[in-house]
């Protein structure tokens, strides 16, 4: 069964059509003249791209598979790994910020909301008038997120929260928030269930801004509900599904993770190819001499293996098959291959690629955090051998 399941659907067209180049070509563009003269400032004062956000939702990129309808572009999920790519491939604060709105804020909205839900907050999300983030994540349930303590009790037609979240990327500048809470003290997985929290409700005080090795333009922080009153037409789908569609929601985030990680090795690889065809030692540039050619042809076959790990991850969900191990997949090996980019990358720049005037610097330390967030690289190896040992 195991090896049916690994070769089950394995063929796959990698003619990108007109719409898949359109959307790459409108994401590199916009990448180069709105992100890359900013990158490494917002990088280095931890400042939150809101302006380039504004300008990145004109072009559609904060509901990329949302219908049209409801106010999205409607690609399929080939664009959205194209863009994330593109983005991260200059500031992957900013792809993750744009990741986290579409996947597991706005597209479990649409896919489980009711259509009252869809009107108020998806149409806002997708035209990038609001900002989503998702809040599972607690200070004792990371990798288990089984274990989450915040409690939603009902009273009458609303519900009342209360409990801490934290590692919650947009939370202190998103409007709208996915979030986790207890509805069910006597159960566990089956105890959850999905909010959607508009942070106009109140009793929601933002933490401190977390200061971190990476992805240090990206909002992260705790987020504490004291007392937030929720209506009880905000449950996303049913009482007690919480969790499953919080992993749901994770399986399509995964993918968006594994295209920002695609990105970010690919910057470390092109630094790597401009930085040693240019600096020269021995009276000749440095890509000549062997110790670096090897380091250039992993790099180079490492991100096409992980390239076609992505893009099959994204083909699958488009087709309506199943994904969920071909996005950890794609995650684990997209994630490691961009860690270890970036640390040849800062072996081939010498002594420059410790400095923060070189972008490797930032490619090495967003490369670490990648590996860690939307669950670590462990996590993604124990879904993978459950599913394949089924």
């Amino acid at each position: 069964m195991a090896t049916l399941f690994l070769y089950t659907a394995r063929i796959m067209d990698f003619e990108l059509t007109n719409q898949h180049r359109l959307a790459r070509a409108t994401a590199r563009d916009v990448a180069r003249t709105e992100l890359a003269p900013y990158a490494q400032e917002w990088d280095q004062t931890m400042t939150f791209p809101g302006e380039a956000l504004k300008k990145l939702a004109r072009l559609g990129f904060m509901g990329i598979s949302i219908p049209k309808a409801y106010g999205g572009c409607g690609l399929d999920s080939i664009s959205y790994v194209l863009i994330i790519e593109e983005l991260a491939k200059v500031c992957a604060s900013t792809a993750i910020i744009v990741s986290v709105h579409n996947s597991v804020c706005a597209y479990p909205i649409f896919m489980l909301g009711t259509e009252e839900q869809k009107q108020s907050y998806l149409v806002p999300l997708s035209r990038g008038e609001k900002l989503g983030a998702f809040a599972l994540t607690e200070p004792n349930a990371g990798s288990d997120p089984a274990s989450l303590e915040t409690v939603a009790e009902r009273h009458g037609d609303h519900f009342i929260l209360n409990g801490t979240k934290t590692f919650i990327t947009n939370g202190s500048t998103a409007d709208i928030v996915l979030v986790m809470a207890r509805t069910d003290r006597t159960k566990r997985s089956r105890g959850i269930t999905a909010f959607i929290v508009d942070k106009s409700f109140g009793g929601i005080i933002v933490g401190s801004k977390e200061n971190k090795l990476g992805i240090r333009a990206s909002d992260t922080c705790e987020l504490i509900f004291k007392r937030c009153t929720v209506p009880a037409a905000n449950v996303l789908g049913e009482l007690g599904a919480g969790l499953g569609a919080a992993l749901d929601t994770l399986t399509f985030g995964r993918v968006g993770v594994a295209a920002q990680a695609l990105g970010v090795a690919e910057c470390a690889f092109e630094e790597s190819i401009r930085y040693s065809t240019q600096r020269k030692q021995f009276g000749r540039p440095i890509a000549d001499f062997q110790a670096i050619q090897w380091m250039l042809a992993d790099m180079a076959t490492e991100i096409e293996a992980a390239r076609s790990l992505v893009y099959r991850a994204a083909w699958l969900k488009d087709r309506g098959k199943p994904f969920a191990a071909e996005a950890s997949m794609a995650k684990l090996y997209a994630s490691e291959t961009a860690m270890r980019c970036a640390t040849k990358a800062v072996q081939i720049h010498g002594g420059y690629g410790c400095m923060k005037d070189y972008r490797v610097e930032r490619c090495f330390r967003d490369a670490k955090v990648i590996e860690i967030y939307e669950g670590t690289s462990e996590i993604q190896r124990l879904i993978i051998a459950r599913n394949v040992t089924k």
